[in-house]
């Protein structure tokens, strides 16, 4: 992990010298990626419907679709360029801040809700900034030594009354929303074995949706329901094992690569598949209108892909569940066999637009892969599967079969070097959260522009240690490697339901920060550098910046305060990993710890 860190400070130092701001103008493109041969069904012609918020911003993604859309208007592209920050309101916590608030009507009042990373706790706010009561939970200290990639927490979930958020250490919690008290708490995870709750909980209907993280300390992936009113565990589902274990039927799945028995068990060695990783660490989408929950699995534990043969199921995949009993609609593993860290927990958008299936429900994922894809949320069909960044470790997609064209030399293999791997173990997407805009008809996805070399490794499993197997160098993405032209290590992509990219925005480190998209034609991120960034929806002009005490590693939401004004929030506190190689020292820090203890809330409106 050090020589990971030292890695991307030394490439993104020398770009910070190269690329100034000036530099960051949209640049409009096609389909960039041409030699890729994809074979899609026909394009969408129309822009997809969308849900999205309103005054209020009651679940981490905005809306329970995972849309990141708000209807908000006030803040417009013609008066962007005059907003202020009315606020910053200090966590004093250390680590990342990877969520995002909560602003909910309480009582007929806004109220503002923060949770921090370890020790996890909650801060209730009213809208001049006040803290009227914090819950402290006694989060165990040996958690932070069990999180593989920092103490982060990516955010609660509100409903009837309470916040609901998991613990680092493996507990979910509900708190009262107006008097801070603890309503029920229970434990899911294991700190022995190296489970961590980092992901943000969804609410679908009276279910309290998670899933455990672990990945890399040799866990085995699950979700579990938890009952809103009373936290007793209603239903399990593992992510790799035997068809009964993952509650699935996997006749139902659309490919015949995802069909047949116990697939989740079969297609590893031996018993490999109960240290097999595929934890679910990050987004839930749900649709009322089908009744599933959606999400993905991350990468196949161990990192060394000699050490378990096979596809791997269920790793790397797509899961569409019943949020009453658990039973799986469907699955689709998207990358088999994954030996380059090409998680797809990242958020698959619901949409409204017609699919084969006839339920006009689609959902949209921008995959660490490199590959966006376009599916029918009721069957797991690929109706579509385009790059959204430079990749090489593929040739395309087949779409018929709903599988990767991979180039055999690119196959990561114990004992040697594989070069040049696109995207890195980074991903052309990592956990910060797309949004989609109806109006436009486009997603807003924070890019990542980096390349790895891999050498898998052996490793030794011990429970509650990391179980990796590998060893990464990360490189840029060269343009041209004679001129040392490279591009951008972060953009802002603008990406449209048909495969292609309107705009991008280039930035000069990658992108850790979700999206924002509102109807007054604006969207919101943030960056590691420090900035605070409002553009275009249409064109990606910039119209807006601000320069903050600390990077972004959180997601911007919006809300109206009880003054009937539009604001709009962001997290900083870039934590232990990116804060060790960007920017320079945050308030009482010292070079050694850049970002380390920047938590903070920092609020935006109109002047």
């Amino acid at each position: 992990m050090n020589c990971l860190i030292q890695t991307l400070q030394h490439w993104i130092s020398r770009a910070l010298y190269r690329i100034s701001r000036a530099d960051k103008q949209p640049l409009v493109t096609g389909l960039f990626l041409a030699l890729f041969s994809i074979t899609f069904y026909p394009v969408v012609e129309a822009a997809p419907l969308g849900a999205a918020t309103g005054n209020e911003w009651t679940t981490p993604l905005g809306t329970l679709q995972g849309t990141r859309y708000s209807n908000l208007a006030q803040i417009t592209s013609s008066n962007a360029n005059h907003l202020v920050e009315e606020r910053v309101i200090k966590t004093e916590t250390k680590g990342g801040h990877e969520g995002q608030p909560l602003v909910v009507n309480v009582g007929g009042k806004m109220r503002m809700f923060v949770v921090t990373p370890w020790p996890n706790r909650l801060m209730a706010l009213d809208m001049t900034g006040k803290t009227l009561w914090t819950y402290t939970p006694n989060s165990s200290e040996y958690a932070q030594g069990q999180a593989c990639c920092d103490v982060v927490n990516r955010g609660a979930s509100y409903a009837a009354g309470k916040v609901v958020y998991s613990r680092l250490d493996g507990v979910v919690i509900a708190v009262n929303a107006s008097t801070g008290t603890l309503v029920w708490q229970t434990r899911i995870g294991s700190l022995k074995t190296g489970e961590t709750l980092t992901g943000a909980p969804i609410i679908a209907g009276s279910k309290v949706i998670v899933g455990n993280a672990g990945g890399e300390m040799g866990v085995r992936g699950w979700v579990q329901a938890l009952d809103l009113t009373t936290g007793k565990p209603v239903w399990k589902a593992y992510n790799t094992g035997p068809d009964a274990e993952v509650k699935i039927n996997a006749a139902n799945n659309f490919y015949a690569k995802d069909k047949g028995p116990d697939l989740g068990s079969s297609t590893w060695p031996g018993t490999a598949w109960k240290q097999g990783g595929s934890t679910t660490w990050a987004w839930f989408t749900y649709d009322p209108d089908l009744k599933l929950v959606f999400y993905g699995t991350a990468n196949p534990g161990v990192w060394n892909p000699d050490m378990r043969p096979g596809p791997n199921k269920w790793s790397a995949s797509i899961f569409a569940r019943n949020p009453d009993t658990g039973v799986a609609k469907w699955a689709n593993q998207l990358t088999p066999h994954d030996g380059w860290d090409y998680d797809a927990m990242n958020e698959s958008i619901v949409v409204t637009t017609p699919v084969p299936s006839g339920k006009n429900k689609a959902l949209v994922h921008f995959n660490k892969n490199g590959f966006a894809y376009m599916l029918d949320a009721w069957t797991g069909q690929v109706v579509q599967a385009t790059p959204f960044v430079h990749i090489t470790w593929a040739s395309g997609f087949n779409v018929a079969q709903g599988a990767p064209d991979v180039i055999p030399e690119m196959a990561a293999h114990e004992g040697v070097t594989t070069n040049n791997i696109c995207p890195s173990p980074l991903g052309g997407k990592e956990f910060a959260p797309a949004s989609y805009s109806p109006q436009t008809g486009m997603f807003y996805v924070p890019g990542i522009n980096f390349c790895s070399n891999l050498h898998p490794i052996k490793a030794n499993y011990i429970a509650g240690t990391p179980y990796m197997g590998a060893d990464t160098q990360f490189s840029p993405d060269w343009l041209d490697p004679a001129a040392g032209t490279m591009r951008p290590f972060g953009e802002l992509i603008a990406w449209k339901p048909d495969g292609s990219i309107a705009w991008t925005v280039p930035e000069t480190v990658p992108l850790f920060s979700g999206t924002l998209a509102t109807a007054g034609n604006v969207v919101f991120y943030g960056t590691l550098d420090r900035k605070f960034h409002v553009v275009d929806a249409t064109t990606g002009a910039p119209l807006w910046t601000k320069d903050l005490e600390c990077g972004v590693m959180g997601n911007p939401i919006t809300y109206m305060g009880d003054d009937g004004k539009q604001r709009v929030a962001v997290y900083t506190g870039i934590g232990w990993l990116p804060g060790g190689f960007v920017g320079g020292p945050c308030p009482g820090e010292n070079d050694a710890n850049k970002g380390y203890e920047s938590g903070a809330v920092h609020i935006f409106k109109l002047m």
